[in-house]
């Protein structure tokens, strides 16, 4: 289920994504803040505990056991899937709520983990893709992650 979680919010982005591209800059910008703080508290559950769970199933299964590698294989994709946020999605994240007010545990989680890296030469289009397409490739490693667990699960 942690898994489940793990991916269903980047394929909730993936989806919205031919839609956003229609909106304006003004209409983009003012769409952007709504994610936060759900989508960064259910994305946290959802990837830290999937990534935990995932980890330990594939080191209490043995390594003579297929569904060993088929549950470090998950585990590197949620992995993967996690990386992508924390070089793609969050520096992103960070510059579009660089002017909006987040409660004390949002604003540590932006300000601390990923300081602002991202100049203001970029454009707002440049930018809009880049966190829409980490979504969509985030999806991907979700999605693949899951279908390896259950493969995991049923040897």
């Amino acid at each position: 289920m942690l898994v489940a979680l793990a991916m269903a919010f980047p394929i909730a982005h993936a989806a919205e994504f031919p839609g956003k591209r229609r909106l304006t800059k003004e209409e983009y910008l003012t769409v952007q803040p709504i994610y936060y703080p759900g989508f960064t508290f259910g994305g946290l559950i959802g990837e830290f505990g999937g990534l935990v769970t995932t980890f330990l199933l594939a080191i209490m299964t043995p390594m003579d056991d297929a569904a060993f590698w088929w549950a470090a294989a998950s585990c590197l994709s949620l992995i993967i899937m996690h990386g992508i946020y924390w070089t793609m999605t969050h520096p992103v994240n960070n510059f579009w709520l660089k002017n909006i007010k987040l409660d004390q545990a949002s604003s540590g989680f932006f300000a601390v983990l990923a300081p602002n890296t991202i100049s203001r030469d970029y454009s707002w289009t440049a930018l809009r893709d880049r966190w829409e397409y980490s979504h969509v490739l985030r999806a991907i490693f979700g999605f693949v992650s899951l279908l390896l667990l259950l493969i995991a699960i049923t040897r």
